[in-house]
């Protein structure tokens, strides 16, 4: 387990859930990985993110899906893309990563409480 943060440290972090507009293979990418456009809603909008999923995800079973993502850190540069946001998932037994989701769809944009 991580060292204790306190409940302000929490709310600096900003997860929100979008839309997969777009998602395709990202063979630049040093891993695995598939390049997703997300859709964060009318205050934030398309957002673009590699994400390492490509051991349980096929680029096509991804568009329209809703994904968590963090949207406040710094763009990270990946190869030739510009990664906007973190998508967020868990590794299962074997090291390969699972999106976290949610279970009832929610509006674009809104911020994980």
């Amino acid at each position: 387990m991580a060292e204790t943060i306190s409940y302000a440290d929490f709310e600096r972090v900003d997860i929100r859930i979008g839309t997969v507009m777009e998602a395709r293979p990202f063979p630049e990418a040093r891993k695995p990985a598939i390049i997703l456009i997300i859709d964060f809603g009318p205050e934030i909008g398309l957002k673009k993110s590699s994400a390492q999923i490509t051991v349980h995800y096929a680029p096509e079973q991804l568009v329209g899906r809703q994904v968590m993502a963090v949207v406040n850190f710094p763009p990270r540069q990946i190869g030739p893309l510009r990664s906007e946001v973190l998508t967020l998932g868990f590794e299962d037994e074997a090291g390969a990563i699972v999106l976290a989701n949610v279970d009832t769809p929610v509006p674009n944009g809104k911020k994980l409480l």
